[in-house]
């Protein structure tokens, strides 16, 4: 069955990578996996066999068909027909239990998956993921404070997750192949709000104010984003440089300027 490029199927066959990935894991045995995108099932073939329930959600109707037929006959594995981006992750895991997710994500989509597993992993329903994806997103999502791939991205992903870059594949490794390359990263849910002594929403739509403009000094986009200098000012930690942006800063000096501005509302 030839792909669909309007979904991003660039479907893996590289025997030793899909092994590699499946292995990222650990040992599921115990465990409840979901797998997004599984294609044409070159890693549910792997994971069919070691997860006590493996869970596998594909868009594409002739795909899951297929996946449907080929493991009718394993009581541990589910496949759904379904938008990665609709389903309900949480409804799917046994409760009181989490679950790990593995999957090759579609390029397009990428992120507004990892912001979906962010929220699974802030509920405490997802301990761990093992994804695949372009290897410019994946270096966003992995950069340090300080390097030119830091930005939005990179600091949602680590308030949630500790992230470890495994791997990168080349376009041989896929059929049809990309014409770029391929990241697998390892996250391992662990949101610090509670930690920096933040809350999840507000300081989530405080960090998107910080990077909005990358251009403008953090005091700068602040500003544009309604904080008044004078409340800046009097909350501005002494860690933070009178100039400095968004991306230099690690995540601890922003949640104290965070918690500062936020006092001042309070008191006002």
């Amino acid at each position: 069955m030839p792909p669909k490029p309007k979904l991003g199927q660039n479907f893996l066959v590289d025997d030793s990578a899909r092994h590699a990935i499946a292995d990222a894991l650990g040992d599921i045995t115990q465990r409840t996996v979901i797998e997004i995108g599984p294609g044409h099932g070159a890693i549910t073939d792997i994971l069919a066999g070691r997860a006590q329930h493996l869970i596998a959600i594909e868009l594409d109707h002739s795909l899951a068909a297929e996946l449907t037929f080929r493991f009718r006959d394993r009581k541990n594995v589910e496949i759904i027909e379904a938008d990665v981006l609709e389903a309900d992750l949480e409804a799917l895991i046994p409760a009181g239990e989490t679950a790990d997710v593995i999957g090759n994500l579609p390029y397009y989509i990428t992120s507004d998956i990892l912001l979906k597993l962010f929220t699974a992993g802030s509920a405490g329903r997802v301990a761990r993921a093992v994804l695949m994806m372009q290897r410019e997103v994946a270096e966003r999502v992995a950069a340090a404070p300080g390097v030119r791939d830091y930005g939005l991205l990179s600091a949602t992903a680590q308030m949630n997750a500790q992230v470890a870059s495994l791997f990168t594949l080349p376009p041989t490794a896929f059929s049809p192949p990309p014409d770029v390359f391929s990241t697998v990263l390892r996250l391992e849910f662990a949101p610090r709000f509670t930690e920096l002594g933040v809350d999840a929403a507000g300081f989530d739509a405080f960090l998107r104010q910080c990077f909005s403009q990358k251009r403008k000094t953090l005091r700068n986009n602040l500003r544009s984003a309604g904080h008044t200098p004078e409340a800046l000012a009097q909350a501005w930690p002494h860690s933070i440089p009178e100039q400095a942006r968004a991306e230099g800063l690690a995540l601890e000096p922003m949640a104290e300027l965070y918690r500062a501005l936020n006092s001042i509302q309070k008191e006002n």
